[in-house]
């Protein structure tokens, strides 16, 4: 369910929010505020308007109700009058893309959402603007982008645009001007944050389920919840020759969130107003989302499992109890599930491996090669690692930058979480190098002839 907020947003209404359901309106035109109030009207929404002061005080309607108010024949046939951006002359499901490339200074001229039979596309005044235009698409939204004569053409279906202007509304001119790989990190935090704002203490993961479900969807060919609430997806890429690997983290936070708290950001140092912050295991599955979304783009040709698991926290119920034919033909799992930082996590206490010696230490090198922190293989404590090994599955449970979890005190390292991504993303594109290690994990060893 999106809030006004993000209603608002996501079709080009450029709103300030000063609190829940408060919003200050004076950068807006007349124009559009009017067409704003009158859809409010029609959805019979009880609000006040003055001086520039919107507040809303019924619950957000559903986005399909919301475009539903807001469609009307021939709307969009005329992209823009004077210097005035009307939102009722635009598509709407480009109207808040333009208003957002404009905001940040990329001058528009014409544009058409596709109308499901063909390519979104935006045009621009100048050439200039046209290749930050592509780039900043490409790397925000993980799509194909062409450039055609004055403007882009978008791969993705109009939906899409919705949430690529919602993305778009979180970076300043600034920072898109910044490298690729701060962009990312921007992206990753933004995302993280979308995470951690979602509850789901054990048995009652829907709300987390539903989330993950729809950020999973664009990224997986199959994903389905199975009867016991975990979340379960595949995707093959390219030729699928390749190794098949399994990407795991949990849905379940050990207590709930507090009504109200809010994530208070120190640098790179992220904790809770109030009570658990929970990024045991949102950390997890940010990384995991994050990972699947890149790969994409990659040189990786294999298959990729993904096990999202119910009840994590109260004794790995929900991995316990996949239908182990899901997890017939895997060959290495990657648990993302550890606390603090470089850790690579081989046994449980020391007495109960997941893992080889030689496919912990291939982890080590790639974390030595791909990353900036220092990644070495260790003990640890109980996770869903513990029943991926035990069918046999090479497994190690990774570090996602989270500390004294199951507490008031717990503390998220966000640039800690991010260096996991570009570990993962190490596995996949060492993937084939993969192959010999798992090789020598199997051969049998050689008996000494006796003397």
């Amino acid at each position: 369910m999106k809030s006004w907020n993000q209603l608002f947003i996501r079709q080009g209404f450029l709103l300030t929010e000063v609190q829940e359901g408060h919003f200050r309106c004076d950068e807006e035109s007349k124009e559009n505020m009017e067409f704003l109030l009158e859809a409010l009207g029609e959805l019979e929404v009880d609000y006040s308007y003055v001086e520039s002061e919107l507040v809303l005080f019924d619950e957000p309607v559903t986005e399909e109700k919301w475009l539903s108010v807001l469609d009307f024949r021939g709307r969009g046939r005329i992209g823009f009058i004077g210097t005035i951006l009307l939102v009722r002359n635009f598509d709407m499901y480009i109207s808040g893309l333009v208003r957002q490339f404009n905001r940040i200074g990329l001058k528009t001229s014409h544009s058409c959402d596709g109308h499901d039979t063909g390519r979104p596309h935006i045009g621009f005044e100048n050439d200039s603007d046209v290749r930050k235009a592509q780039r900043i698409i490409q790397l925000i939204g993980n799509v194909k982008v062409d450039r055609r004569y004055s403007g882009i053409i978008i791969h993705a279906n109009r939906t899409r645009l919705l949430d690529l202007c919602e993305i778009l509304h979180g970076f300043t001119a600034e920072e898109l001007s910044k490298s690729d790989d701060s962009i990312r990190r921007k992206l990753f935090q933004l995302r993280l944050e979308g995470f951690l704002s979602i509850p789901g203490v054990s048995g009652e993961e829907d709300q987390i389920r539903d989330f993950v479900k729809k950020e999973l969807t664009p990224w997986v060919d199959q994903l389905t919840t199975d009867s016991y609430g975990n979340l379960l997806g595949r995707k093959v890429f390219k030729h699928g020759n390749g190794p098949t690997i399994l990407l795991n983290a949990h849905l379940d936070t050990a207590e709930d969130f507090c009504e109200g708290r809010t994530i208070v950001k120190h640098g790179s140092t992220w904790s809770s107003s109030e009570g658990i912050l929970g990024a045991d295991d949102r950390a997890g599955l940010t990384v995991l989302v994050e990972t699947l979304r890149r790969l994409t783009t990659s040189s990786f040709g294999g298959t990729v499992i993904v096990i999202c698991s119910v009840q994590e926290e109260v004794g790995l119920i929900g991995a316990r109890n996949v239908d182990e034919t899901f997890l017939w033909g895997i060959d290495a799992a990657f648990v993302l599930d550890r606390r603090g930082g470089g850790d690579i996590v081989t046994s449980c206490g020391g007495y109960e491996p997941f893992c080889h010696l030689a496919f912990g230490e291939w982890v080590e090198d790639i974390g030595r090669k791909y990353s900036h922190g220092e990644w070495r293989c260790t003990n640890g404590g109980s996770s869903d690692a513990r029943i991926w090994a035990s069918h046999g599955i090479q497994t190690v449970n990774l570090s996602v930058g989270y500390q004294w979890e199951h507490t008031d005190d717990e503390q998220l390292d966000v640039d800690a979480c991010y260096e996991t991504v570009n570990v993962m993303m190490g596995v996949f594109e060492e993937a084939r190098s993969l192959r010999g290690v798992l090789r020598e994990v199997r051969r049998p060893r050689r008996r000494t002839p006796a003397s």
